[in-house]
C-alpha cells in the first residue's frame, strides 16, 4: 500500500472523532484533494469518506458490545454527530438499529453464560 495512504489511515484510526474532510486528509500527505481521492480509492477500494464512515461504524459496533455508553454517546465518541445518520448508516451496515444490536448481543452473551453454568 502507498505509504501516504497508510499514514492517513493510521491517523484517522487514532482520531476517529475528528471531523475529517478530504482536503484536510489530502493536506496531511501533500496531495491535491482529487489526487488523494483517486489514490485512496485505488489503494483501499473505497473513497476516503466511505472508508471513514465504515471505520467509525465498526468502532461504534465494538463500543455497543463492550461499554454501557448510550447510543448517542457512542455516536459522538466515534465522530458521528447526527443521531439520525448514525442509526441509518448502522442499520445499513449491520441490518438493525444500534439499540436492537446491543439488545441482541447482550442476549447472546447471557445465553452463553447460562450454557457455561450448566456444564
Amino acid at each position: 500500500m502507498d505509504r501516504r495512504i497508510e499514514l492517513v489511515i493510521a491517523r484517522i484510526k487514532n482520531e476517529t472523532a475528528v471531523a475529517w474532510d478530504t482536503p484536510t486528509l489530502a493536506a496531511l500527505v501533500n496531495l491535491s484533494p482529487s489526487r488523494f481521492r483517486h489514490l485512496f480509492k485505488k489503494e483501499t477500494g473505497k473513497g476516503p469518506v466511505q472508508y471513514l464512515r465504515e471505520l467509525r461504524l465498526r468502532k461504534a459496533e465494538k463500543m455497543l458490545r463492550t461499554t454501557f455508553l448510550t447510543v448517542k454517546q457512542v455516536a459522538k465518541q466515534v465522530g458521528i454527530h447526527s443521531n439520525a445518520h448514525f442509526v441509518h448508516d448502522f442499520r445499513k451496515l449491520y441490518g438493525m438499529t444500534p439499540t436492537a444490536y446491543r439488545r441482541t448481543t447482550f442476549r447472546m452473551l447471557q445465553n452463553r453464560k447460562r450454557r457455561k453454568k450448566k456444564h
